[in-house]
């Protein structure tokens, strides 16, 4: 019930923080209408990171419990933030388009780490898949989980480490917090759409983590009653 209550309220907030974002919020005088494109890039590019933050923190927490719980978040959070890595480049295409002139430029050093990102989890999800014994598998998803991590402060610092098409911090750096550089509206957009986007996180996760325990604990049911079948499958020896 508390989980049907919170997709409503994410999808209401969604819903609220997108429309205030076309409607009560001033086209950029640069960039035109196409900046409005920034509130969802922004929003999903955070919640990638978050994503991929809990992932990893769960993995060690299984290599050094190996409580099936860890698994399950750290599945949860993997999904999840391929599914917002995904949101986060589409948004970005479509911005880059009318600013840019072009959907994609491999020279560009966020792009290219936030593209390699992407292709690391989804390799973390496909590892999952080469057994079927949880606990082998689980192990092997966490050091995959840990070391992809490294990727995520690539990311985010790589437009103050390289030059490239994407410009420099603008929200939460030090030059930027006393000074803020766009106008308020733009700011409460933002973090609307942020405050959003994370209710709509936190609803994905939990029901994607209940479905993981209840595979987790279908597949060791399934292991357990194997044995006694096999056992009673050996005749016995012969007096």
């Amino acid at each position: 019930m508390a989980t049907r209550a919170l997709g409503i309220v994410a999808l209401v907030a969604v819903g609220g923080a997108t429309a205030f974002a076309l409607a009560g919020v001033p086209a950029d005088l640069n960039q035109g209408e196409a900046q409005r494109i920034m509130y969802i890039h922004v929003a999903s590019a955070w919640l990638a990171y978050l994503s991929f933050g809990v992932t990893a923190a769960a993995s060690v927490w299984w290599l050094v419990r190996r409580d099936p719980r860890a698994d399950a978040v750290a599945l949860a959070g993997a999904e999840v933030g391929v599914l917002f890595t995904a949101a986060t480049i589409w948004a970005g295409m479509m911005w880059g388009r009318p600013v840019w002139g072009t959907y994609w430029q491999w020279e560009d050093p966020r792009l290219t780490t936030t593209a390699l990102l992407l292709a690391l989890y989804v390799g973390y999800l496909l590892i999952r898949r080469l057994t079927d014994e949880p606990a082998r598998r689980a192990t092997r998803a966490a050091v995959v989980g840990i070391v992809a991590a490294i990727d995520i402060p690539i990311v985010h610092f790589s437009v103050v480490w390289w030059r490239g098409l994407h410009q420099g911090p603008t929200f939460m750096s030090p030059d930027t917090i006393l000074n803020p550089p766009a106008p308020g509206q733009f700011v409460a957009a933002l973090l609307l759409m942020l405050g959003a986007f994370s209710l709509a996180w936190l609803w994905l996760m939990v029901n994607r983590y209940r479905l993981a325990r209840l595979d987790w604990e279908a597949e060791e049911s399934a292991r357990r009653g194997r044995l006694p079948g096999l056992a009673a499958a050996v005749p016995a020896p012969r007096p």
